[in-house]
């Protein structure tokens, strides 16, 4: 009995080792030169959004979301930020307020896709959030290609830890039907 529970708690451990080198492995790159119909952009880390500013110059896409933004700041505030791309802010930007997590980013973000019928779209977001940010955009935007444009960064181990069981209990919380 006890030895079957070692051998249980063994293999589980080498699944969790597996799989947290798997998510290592996989996290974000940065994306070159490809088009897609869209820009989203999770807001929460350095970067993020003059990523989605340059693929929208290269004309990798024709529109860009700003996901998670406070609600106090106003679409000129944040241009203000970036003076070389106010007039993308002016044509090519909209912001989304509503998001305060991976999970309503990608409700905010599903909301905006279908809104705008588009068919593909950059996912620019910190390169250790990409995994669960793809995932939960897969979840809402079912028949919408989704291409990862991570943004390099220096996490810690306790970030990428907890990252790592988040995206887990996310993953499984999927699995099983719960939304």
């Amino acid at each position: 009995m006890i030895r079957r529970l070692f051998q249980l708690l063994l293999l589980a451990a080498l699944a969790w080792g597996a799989g947290f080198a798997l998510f290592l492995y996989n996290l974000g790159k940065p994306l070159g030169a490809y088009s897609t119909d869209a820009v989203v952009v999770l807001t929460g880390g350095p970067g993020r959004i003059q990523r989605g500013l340059d693929a929208l110059r290269r004309e990798d896409a024709r529109r860009m979301l700003v996901s998670g933004v406070n609600p106090d700041v106003r679409p000129r505030e944040l241009a203000a930020q970036f003076p070389a791309d106010r007039a993308l802010f002016r044509c090519c930007v909209d912001l989304g307020h509503e998001a305060v997590d991976t999970r309503s980013n990608a409700d905010e973000t599903g909301r905006w896709v279908r809104e705008h019928g588009y068919r593909s779209v950059r996912l620019v977001t910190s390169d250790w959030h990409m995994m669960r940010a793809r995932l939960e955009l897969r979840h809402v935007l079912a028949g919408v290609a989704i291409v990862g444009d991570g943004v390099p960064s220096r996490p810690g181990w306790r970030m990428l830890m907890r990252e790592y069981h988040k995206y887990l209990v996310r993953r499984g919380a999927l699995l099983l039907g719960v939304d």
